[in-house]
């Protein structure tokens, strides 16, 4: 009897935001809008808010590596911050890569992360799309920024602003995070008629000059303990409307993240944890196709 196929791979997490790492460089994958809906299944699979693939670089000479990221519910997506993050770490602690800083291909472009010790990572996040059509949101015209916005939803009124990071956000200011209606908000938002691409949705509140709490509903995936592209844009847009200093502390549920951006002309650099949590093999269903 032949021995049922299966697939290596690695749980990581980046301050709770937690992942699913497939290496298509030493193995065949399935499809992976399929295959990432079972392995995010936290009953069913191995549970996680999205698989991270390695690839190689669509070219050697603008990136070391590419990353592929599928949500929870099969749909790919264009950025994941705090994934750049434990992808960095998969590579370095299987020795892939022996410098402090390398450059990872994503759909959004190519990002920077560089290692400062004691699982810690930086990350150079480029600058922030303000422009409306950009981000993309209806929610605004011009060069943008979106800040502050009315957006309705039949008797439902929020005020709302926008920022892209390479993926969309929109990010809601309350008066308490805890109470926060994330589950029931955030999906009216997420796929409202005003983001066409549906929308990552950052609920939170300035508790200081340096100091931002932050809930965060992911679209495709649900609410989270942290996004990293949404702490940047919830930084991004709090220093716009000035109630921020320009390196702020943003506290999620897994975990803090620290965002510094200059100046509105300058790139933005997040810093914050990676980890991995254990290592596995799952086998393939019978009918389960590999990729071409």
């Amino acid at each position: 009897m032949s021995q049922q196929p299966s697939i290596e791979f690695t749980k990581m997490h980046g301050a709770g935001n937690d992942f699913v790492v497939l290496d298509a460089t030493t193995q065949t994958l399935p499809p992976l809008e399929e295959f990432s809906r079972t392995l995010c299944d936290r009953r069913l699979g191995v549970g996680a808010d999205t698989v991270l693939v390695v690839r190689a670089p669509t070219d050697s000479q603008a990136a070391d590596f590419r990353m592929d990221i599928f949500n929870a519910d099969g749909s790919q997506v264009e950025m994941c911050a705090n994934g750049v993050r434990a992808f960095y770490k998969y590579l370095r602690d299987r020795s892939r890569i022996d410098t402090d800083e390398i450059r990872v291909e994503t759909l959004s472009g190519v990002v920077r992360p560089r290692w400062l010790g004691d699982d810690t990572i930086r990350i150079d996040m480029g600058q922030p799309v303000l422009a409306p059509a950009k981000i993309p949101t209806t929610l605004g015209q011009g060069e943008g920024p979106v800040l502050d916005v009315a957006l309705r939803d039949g008797d439902q009124t929020w005020t709302v602003s926008s920022v892209s990071m390479g993926n969309p956000h929109a990010v809601i200011e309350v008066d308490d995070v805890d109470r926060a209606e994330v589950a029931r908000v955030g999906p009216l938002i997420e796929n409202h008629p005003a983001f066409p691409n549906r929308v990552n949705v950052e609920f939170i509140r300035v508790l200081g000059r340096d100091h931002i709490q932050q809930r965060t509903w992911e679209r495709g995936t649900g609410e989270t303990l942290a996004c990293g592209s949404g702490a940047c844009a919830v930084a991004v847009s709090a220093m716009l409307r000035g109630a921020v200093d320009r390196r702020v502390r943003v506290e999620l549920r897994g975990g803090d993240l620290e965002i510094e951006w200059a100046d509105n002309n300058a790139h933005i650099f997040m810093t914050g944890p990676a980890a991995e949590v254990f290592t596995g093999q799952i086998p393939l269903l019978e009918d389960e196709n590999t990729e071409a």
